[in-house]
């Protein structure tokens, strides 16, 4: 059992960053794929990156590439996400999620463990 804690979701001018947290607990971090995705108000929950059990392969939705980031520190046990040139259209509720999956995976029914959400807000 995997549990996901998100935190540093906020308010932020269009334009601006913000860096999302997610720390997990147990001692088998290492052993899980990690993503992040979002849902907007009267929108499915959708992909927006994903990252290796090692770190050394990642993912990205295609309305934040070169703009988002997502690491993960296995020593910390925390995966983040660097959200820069934030849009009002990033405005969303931020999941992380784990898989036990080998490869990197995009789809929400591939992940099992799920944290609970942090709202990022992106005014304009």
């Amino acid at each position: 059992q995997v549990q996901l804690v998100e935190s540093g979701g906020g308010l932020v001018q269009a334009g601006g960053s913000l860096r999302l947290s997610c720390a997990a607990s147990g001692r088998t971090f290492s052993s899980y794929a990690m993503g992040w995705f979002r849902q907007a108000p009267g929108k499915e929950r959708e992909f927006v990156a994903a990252i290796s059990r090692s770190g050394g392969s990642t993912k990205y939705a295609d309305p934040v590439k070169g703009r988002f980031t997502i690491s993960r520190d296995n020593a910390k046990n925390t995966v983040y996400l660097q959200m820069n040139s934030l849009k009002p259209e990033d405005t969303a509720v931020y999941y992380c999620a784990a898989t036990r999956t080998i490869v990197v995976v995009t789809r929400t029914g591939n992940y099992d463990y799920w944290g609970q959400g942090t709202q990022v807000t992106v005014s304009s």
